[in-house]
């Protein structure tokens, strides 16, 4: 078993330990939280090991009823890895924790990529995590167009990509987070810092990203302009998009036509938080003008990373090939909304 601890219990951490302790090799050593809030009372309700990230606050979880496991350094020691999910430029802080106890590392898209030796998407590269010290799992944003320019770039050569970015203004509990009524360039000048995060997966990739961030909390919109090497169909790009296990056409009888119905849909189908793992890409959309392809495509900015931070572990130890950990991650987890909708399908054809 992969002993896995969780340095962070927000956003992202929760959700990663959740996903570890679903996975059949791995063991959950416990998660680190800096103050003993609500969701550090449900990581005990759940029977996760809570540690203190912060030594010195270990005093003020007692005092508030919170039993401890012991402090941050307590489950380094103990972990084969750790997955660091503190908010950004903390995970620079912990690095030298991590190598001093020699417990290889996973960071989140919201560090530098020169926190790590590799910035990190499984479907992209996967085999370069493998023996890294520390790896870095790029951003939800980054992951949602790494999954979709890897088949592209593998079955139709890629010569350019322009991804237009409207990215929501916070998550949903980060009351601090704006814009609250304006739409913001962001930044003003281009590229965004996405397109070379994305060339930290692809080097070579001729790519120019803008952002806008809107008040909104549920997803990020992608607008993808991707110029190909050779002039496949529509039906071409479909097709194999389908094919990917983390991308979800949604078909247009599905009445889905914006990011506030596909969150009602991973609800409806018992999605735990309502998360969406998968890129959720209009099938309509998708289009070709001559070699010129276009597509929408919506990212959930909360859960996309999961799936990748579960295959970087395993990739950092060597345990399993791309193609087995995937599949494992995703079985595991329960990716894969196409079969959800086919079923869905079957069972309303009788009213329609």
């Amino acid at each position: 078993m992969i002993k896995v601890g969780v340095n962070g219990y927000g956003t992202i951490g929760k959700r990663v330990a959740d996903a570890v302790t679903a996975q059949p090799d791995m063991e959950l050593v416990g998660v680190a939280k800096t103050r003993p809030n609500f969701e550090a009372e449900a990581a005990v309700r759940k029977g996760y090991p809570l540690y203190a990230a912060i030594p010195e606050r270990s005093d003020a979880f007692r005092e508030g009823g919170i039993d401890l496991a012991g402090e941050v350094e307590d489950m380094v020691m103990a972990s084969d890895v750790v997955v660091d999910t503190t908010p950004s430029g903390i995970g620079e802080q912990n690095r030298e924790l991590y190598r001093q106890y020699d417990t290889p590392a996973l960071f989140q898209g919201g560090e530098d990529a020169d926190i790590a030796d590799v910035s990190f998407n499984a479907r992209s590269n996967y085999d370069a995590a493998e023996d890294a010290e520390f790896v870095r799992v790029v951003s939800c944003n980054t992951t949602g167009i790494s999954r979709v320019v890897a088949p592209l770039d593998e079955a139709f050569g890629v010569e350019k990509a322009r991804v237009t970015l409207i990215r929501r203004g916070g998550d949903p509990g980060q009351t601090s987070r704006g814009p609250i009524n304006d739409i913001l360039p962001d930044p003003i000048t281009i590229p965004s810092h996405h397109g070379p995060d994305v060339n930290t997966i692809f080097p070579d990739l001729d790519i120019d990203t803008l952002g806008v961030k809107v008040p909104a909390t549920l997803m990020h919109l992608h607008s993808f302009n991707v110029t190909l090497e050779s002039e496949p169909t529509a039906e071409e790009v479909k097709e194999l998009l389908s094919d990917e296990p983390r991308l979800f056409l949604v078909p247009g009888s599905a009445g889905i036509d914006g990011t506030g119905k596909l969150k009602e849909f991973a609800m409806d189908t018992g999605r735990p938080r309502g998360d969406l793992w998968e890129n959720c890409i209009w099938a309509e959309s998708v289009s070709m003008e001559g070699d010129d392809l276009y597509l929408f495509q919506s990212i959930h900015q909360e859960s996309d990373v999961i799936p990748e931070n579960v295959d970087a572990i395993r990739a950092v130890l060597g345990r399993e090939t791309k193609e087995d950990s995937m599949a494992l991650t995703d079985e595991r987890l329960g990716v894969g909304l196409e079969s959800v909708f086919d079923g869905m399908r079957k069972r309303l054809t009788p009213y329609q």
